[in-house]
């Protein structure tokens, strides 16, 4: 078992005042519920999966559920939204009882949270493993943050770095922690030693199949699925690259506007990020292309029906994608986007934050060099705010300085 970045934070968040109702959503699979129950012990575990238990636990009222359960975790509650209204009556009511409410399926369980817990609740999301949780040996090791999540809370800088990654004691155990990431992925499931890669490969595929069957059917309530999977073997196909919404939907035969609609269900159910692309007027940002990134590697390649090393797209999204589940464990407010600008220049990543950006370039590279890094010069006199710093993360395994403020950086080394 791996530990998680949010045990303390959850532990932390339903202690005070403001956490009495946690809502706790998520990809299926990504260990919320082993998260929750080996969390809070103390709370009754209550699966509503069950058809025949829903129905008694719909029956029951405020002053019950006050008597029986003053503190429980509800999984699944997708599966029984008007068991919401329920726990807003026992917040409302009584001053002492605390819900945890766990689901897979964010669109139909944010909509009835939004609508009934506004203000009563908080939310927290839970990600496929991160690098760093992935290195832990059981679950009383708490992760250690990453160089990059050091970066982005304030606490290092590019001056505590080494020359050479493999020159440190432990670059093995990170280095292969880094692969198999890169090759299955980030999912709970998968991680264990007694497991080859052909049962990992069919554990995926089985996933990509019950999210279909399953999550997106709950959701969308499709009659016919196949417009929908060529949108998700499309995609995945086209990671790392701007999103087109009319070359998609034609495609697939749908409108442009129902492929628009495909990759908000991709999005919401945790598939991919979409990265908006960054301009000064706030207000391009929203009608222009995002560019799209699956948030697993394992997932996107079960997707394909895909085994073995990755293209330089699927590296990108990759590192991409950690970055992003990193970041949002983090108490550090920050905005995501993409960077094209009409002469040419762009940048994978940027980051933005109250006091800066960060801009970052990705490549497949061994030996990274001034060529890799070119769209980051110049970069600062574009933004708006400060540069706090520009890093090409590659699988070179040295670190370089590149020019003023631009450091590369071995993928590995900043991730974990």
């Amino acid at each position: 078992m791996k530990n998680r970045i949010l045990k303390k934070q959850l532990i932390r968040k339903h202690s005070s005042s403001m956490g009495r109702i946690l809502v706790v959503t998520g990809a299926r699979q990504t260990g919320k519920t082993t998260l929750l129950k080996n969390t809070f012990k103390d709370h009754a575990w209550i699966l509503l999966d069950d058809p025949v238990l829903r129905n008694q636990y719909a029956s029951m009222t405020a002053q019950q559920w006050m008597e029986t359960y003053p503190c429980a975790l509800l999984d699944e509650i997708q599966k029984l939204p008007q068991l919401i209204e329920s726990v807003k009556a026992i917040y409302d009511t009584y001053e002492n009882p605390r819900y945890i409410l766990s689901g897979s399926s964010q669109l139909l369980l944010l909509e009835k949270v939004k609508e009934s817990l506004a203000g009563r609740c908080q939310i927290v999301e839970l990600y496929p493993l991160t690098l760093p949780e992935m290195l832990t040996s059981g679950w009383d090791e708490d992760p250690s943050p990453s160089f990059f999540q050091k970066l982005l809370s304030g606490e290092a800088t590019t001056e505590s770095l080494g020359l050479n990654f493999l020159l440190l004691p432990d670059h093995a155990s990170r280095f292969n922690v880094y692969q198999y990431y890169l090759k299955f992925g980030g999912y709970p499931a998968i991680i264990g030693d007694e497991l080859t890669p052909e049962e990992r490969y069919e554990w995926l595929r089985g996933y990509v199949r019950t999210y279909l069957e399953r999550d997106i059917r709950d959701v969308a309530n499709f009659r016919n699925l196949e417009p929908f999977v060529l949108i998700q073997q499309m995609t995945a196909i086209h990671t790392a690259q701007t999103t087109n919404y009319s070359s998609l939907g034609r495609e697939a035969g749908i409108t442009s506007a129902t492929a628009k609609q495909f990759l908000s269900y991709l999005e919401t159910s945790y598939q991919i990020i979409l990265l908006q692309p960054w301009y000064r007027n706030h207000q391009k940002r929203l009608v222009k292309s995002p560019k799209l990134h699956y948030l697993d590697v394992g997932v996107q390649h079960a997707i394909l029906q895909k085994q073995g090393g990755l293209t330089g797209n699927e590296f990108e999204s990759a590192v991409v994608a950690e970055i992003y589940k990193q970041a949002k464990y983090l108490p550090v407010s920050s905005s995501f986007y993409h960077l094209q600008t009409v002469d040419g220049k762009e940048v994978d990543l940027l980051i933005e934050t109250d006091k800066g950006y960060y801009a970052i370039e990705v490549k497949m590279t061994i030996n990274a060099g001034n060529t890799d890094a070119r769209h980051l010069k110049g970069l600062a006199e574009l933004l708006d705010k400060p540069l706090l710093g520009s890093f090409l993360l590659s699988n070179d395994p040295k670190v370089k300085k590149l020019g003023e403020n631009i450091t590369a950086i071995p993928a590995v080394m900043f991730l974990t």
